[in-house]
Formats: C-alpha cells, structure tokens, sequence
C-alpha cells in the first residue's frame, strides 16, 4: 500500500505567479548591472555615454554647479529647470540640453577636482592647487610605493592613487578612525570600488610604521598632519636612498620647525619650502584683466630627498647672521586646534558616507594608537559597525 502511495503521480507543482519572476527577472539583472558598473566606473570608465552609478555635474549657464549620482527612477530639481535621471542616461559627455523652462544645462563627469570641493568632508582637504604641486614636485610615478599620513578627507589620497596606478602601493594612515572611514567612502565613491593599491590604516604613525614598514622600502613620503617634524626620524628610516619626503603645513612655525627637524637629522638634502598662489584671469576679446578674487594662502610644503646611508648633507652656505633659534619659543601641536568640523557633523557626513558604499568598499585596519573621534560606540552600533572587535581607544 505504501508503495502505491509513493509510486503515484504527483500533482503538479505550483508555477511561480508571473509577476514573481519578472521581479527576480529584475532584481538579477539589477544585480549585474550593479557589478558591471562598478567595474567601469574609476580608471576605466571615464567615456563612452552616462550610465547609471554615475556621478554627473551640470553646470548652468551662471556657472553654478550641481553634483549628483545617477539613479534610476532619480530627479533632479533646481532654479533653471528640472530633470529625470533617465533622461540623461544614454547622452554622451558634454551634451547641452534645455529644460522645459527653456534654461540650457552642460553635463559633464566632474574632474577630480570639482570633486574634492563638493565631496562629504570630516576634516579639512588638501586644495587642488596644492595637490597637484605635492604630485608634480614630490614626483609621484606609476608603480611608485608612497607611505601618506594625515588622510582626513581622502582628497590628496584620490591624486596619490590616481599617480601610482593599479601597480603601485599607498600606505595611508589616519589617527582617527572616524576620519578614516569618511575618507574611505569619499575614496571608493570616486574610484568606484577599493583600489587594489590601497591600504588604510588607523592608528599612530610612528607604531604603524614601525610595525608595517621594513627599512629603505618606500619610494615616496607625504604628510599632511600637525606636528611633522615628529615623524621625520621614522621616515628617514622607510624612505629608500633618493626618496622624497614632502610635507604639507599651514602655518610658518610648522614650515620652519620641519625644516629644522629635516636638518637636524643629516639624514636629507637641503629642505625646499614654499606656498602656491592661484589667480585666475578674465579673457573677454581685448579687455583682458585678472580676476578680482584669487586662492591665496592655503598652506606650506616642505621637501627633502633622502641621503645614501652614511653620507653627509652637503655644507650650507650662510650669508649674514643667519637665524636664530628658540627651542622654548617653539610653536607645539596643543597649542592650536585640529582644523576639523564639529562632531556632530563628522557624524552625520560618516552615516551618509556608510550607506553610499559599495559592497567592496575599502576594509579601515584599527590598531590600537588609534583615536575613536567622533566615532564612539553607541554611534559604531548605530551605523552597523562592529564595535567588539575594535581594540581599546586611545583617547
């Protein structure tokens, strides 16, 4: 009897409603294209039409700018006119359109440096006038190994990692880990996806250099922090023979307290400082002037090279008196603040941050030197960060 029961036919199964496939149907393909846009977007996917994970910038015709990311079924309003995402989907870079106010708009992929300005931002950025200075004269090449300190908002990480290329290797290390992962959804929101070449650390500079570093095993130093001339001993130690450090300061007591550290240790050529100037230029035909307003001030660099182990710098020439020196006059990292937004906002920019990553989205290593910020662990819970297994904070 019960192999009768088992040999009988069985009803047909259930065919799934249409409406339910079609949904997987959907959810699948959104899944691939998820992928494939993270794959083209970065390095790789700056032409050819806008697609969708895009980020555009549409430029009025008062020169005001827009930034935004394209999303299906996404809206963009503004004074000149509004827009569905869909109908920029599919144009080629460059298009002008005119909206049903009859206002004309210019759709561009933003430049790098379009980008740091309107970026989520914790701490302060390195402008790109300056960026583009530590690239050029710190000679950041393909494959270069850079060790950067100080990431803050990840701007000058964006120009290093864009330098070095897929072959290369950038060592970043933030001391607030708050920061740190700011700059990592700024960083693979840019890119796209983590740059393989990338490593994020958050923590002291001198133990994780000390723990990460082997002897002459990078090409290049940049840092971007209060006290510089603290580090510079550890970096003498890292930096290969020939090797650049570069430092960026905002003030003349650190410029010339940096120097004097890079001297101090006979261990680098004569130090290079100096600040750069923008101004900008009106061209209309022949009444040509320059630009009322102009990016003055933003801050200082330093430069050295890395000496041959046991050489000498060569011997400085001295014209008048020379300077004088005050050790006990000397400017300290206490007595001036971090140039940083208040902590409620670093943590209202760190949850947006958080929700706009992609699902490969740089790994933050925490050592334990590693300063919590604004991050503490009720706001670690809250974002759906594991606060367990981060190590005990230094405050």
């Amino acid at each position: 009897m019960s192999e009768e029961i088992e040999n009988s036919p069985q009803p047909p199964e259930a065919e799934p409603a249409l409406d339910q496939v079609a949904a997987t149907v959907i959810r699948a393909k959104r899944e691939v294209a998820k992928v494939a846009t993270q794959q083209r977007l970065g390095q790789d996917g700056r032409r050819g039409p806008l697609r969708y994970g895009e980020r555009v910038q549409i430029t009025d015709t008062k020169k005001r700018m827009s930034t935004f990311v394209l999303e299906e079924g996404g809206y963009f309003q503004s004074v000149r006119g509004n827009l569905h995402h869909s109908e920029i989907v599919g144009l080629n870079e460059g298009s002008v359109i005119e909206t049903a106010s009859g206002h004309e708009l210019m759709i561009m992929r933003p430049l790098l440096a379009d980008y740091v300005l309107s970026m989520p931002r914790g701490a302060q950025v390195v402008y790109p006038k300056d960026s583009g200075n530590i690239v050029a004269m710190a000679d950041i090449f393909p494959g270069a190994r850079v060790l950067e300190a100080g990431v803050g908002s990840g701007a000058l990480t964006m120009s290093l990692l864009s330098a070095v290329g897929e072959e290369g290797k950038l060592i970043s290390i933030e001391r607030r880990e708050d920061f740190a992962r700011i700059a990592a959804a700024n960083v693979d929101a840019w890119f796209g996806c983590h740059h393989r070449a990338w490593q994020l650390h958050s923590g002291d500079f001198a133990q994780v250099v000390a723990d990460l570093v082997e002897d002459a095993s990078i090409d290049r130093v940049v840092l971007d922090m209060l006290a510089p001339w603290e580090n510079v001993e550890q970096s003498a130690r890292a930096l290969a023979p020939g090797g650049v450090f570069c430092a960026y300061v905002a003030t003349v007591t650190q410029m010339s307290r940096t120097v004097e550290a890079l001297r101090g240790t006979q261990s680098f050529s004569e130090p290079l400082a100096w600040e750069t100037m923008s101004r900008g230029w009106h061209v209309d035909g022949l009444a040509v002037r320059p630009d009322h307003r102009m990016v003055g001030h933003t801050g200082f660099l330093v430069l050295a090279r890395r000496l041959a182990t046991g050489s000498k710098p060569l011997s400085r020439r001295q014209t008048g008196r020379g300077g004088a020196y005050d050790e006990s006059g000397y400017w300290v990292a206490d007595d001036v603040d971090e140039r940083t937004s208040t902590d409620r906002k670093v943590r209202k920019v760190l949850r947006d941050c958080l929700v706009k990553q992609p699902d490969d989205a740089t790994e933050v290593n925490v050592q334990a030197t590693s300063t919590r910020g604004a991050l503490t662990d009720q706001v670690a819970q809250t974002l759906g960060l594991d606060a367990v297994q981060r190590p005990a904070f230094k405050e």
